[in-house]
C-alpha cells in the first residue's frame, strides 16, 4: 500500500520518486480560471517541460476548460490536481457539481465546446462521482 495515495476520490498510485505531483484548491471567482492555468504551465516548467511549448499550451487551455466548467456548472471552490510520471501528464479538477461533462459537436457558439477539446485533445480522458464531488480528469 506504500505506492498508493488514498484520497477522498479513490486509490491513485503515487507518482514515483523525482516524478511530480500538485493539488491548488480555488475560490469560485473568475480570476481562479486563470490562476490555474498560470499554476499549471508554472508547475510543467518547474517539472523541467520548458520548450515543449506544445505541451505546455495544451495542458493550459484544458484545464482552463475544465476549471470554467467547475465555476459554471458548480460555483463552489474546486481543486486542480496535477502530476507527471512515467512520460503521463495528468491533470484532474475536482468540484461539487453533479452533471457529467458531454463532448459537443463544435459549432459557432462560444460555449459547448469545452469538451470537445478536451477529447480532440487528450490522450484519455474520464469523469468520476464520489459522493458530494465530480472528478474530471485528463493525460497527455
Amino acid at each position: 500500500m506504500d505506492s498508493m495515495l488514498q484520497l477522498r476520490n479513490g486509490f491513485h498510485r503515487r507518482p514515483p520518486v523525482g516524478a511530480g505531483h500538485l493539488t491548488v484548491e480555488y475560490d469560485p471567482r473568475p480570476s481562479a480560471v486563470r490562476e490555474a492555468r498560470a499554476e499549471v504551465r508554472r508547475q510543467l516548467e518547474g517539472w523541467g517541460l520548458t520548450g515543449q511549448d506544445e505541451l505546455l499550451d495544451t495542458a493550459e487551455l484544458l484545464v482552463s476548460e475544465l476549471a470554467t466548467n467547475a465555476l459554471l456548472h458548480s460555483a463552489s471552490r474546486f481543486r486542480v490536481t496535477l502530476s507527471a510520471a512515467r512520460g503521463v501528464i495528468r491533470c484532474e479538477v475536482q468540484d461539487t457539481g453533479r452533471r457529467t461533462p458531454q463532448v459537443l459537436e463544435a459549432g459557432s457558439s462560444e460555449s459547448g465546446r469545452g469538451m470537445f477539446l478536451v477529447d480532440a485533445l487528450a490522450r484519455r480522458w474520464g469523469c468520476h462521482q464520489d459522493g458530494q464531488r465530480k472528478t474530471v480528469w485528463f493525460e497527455l
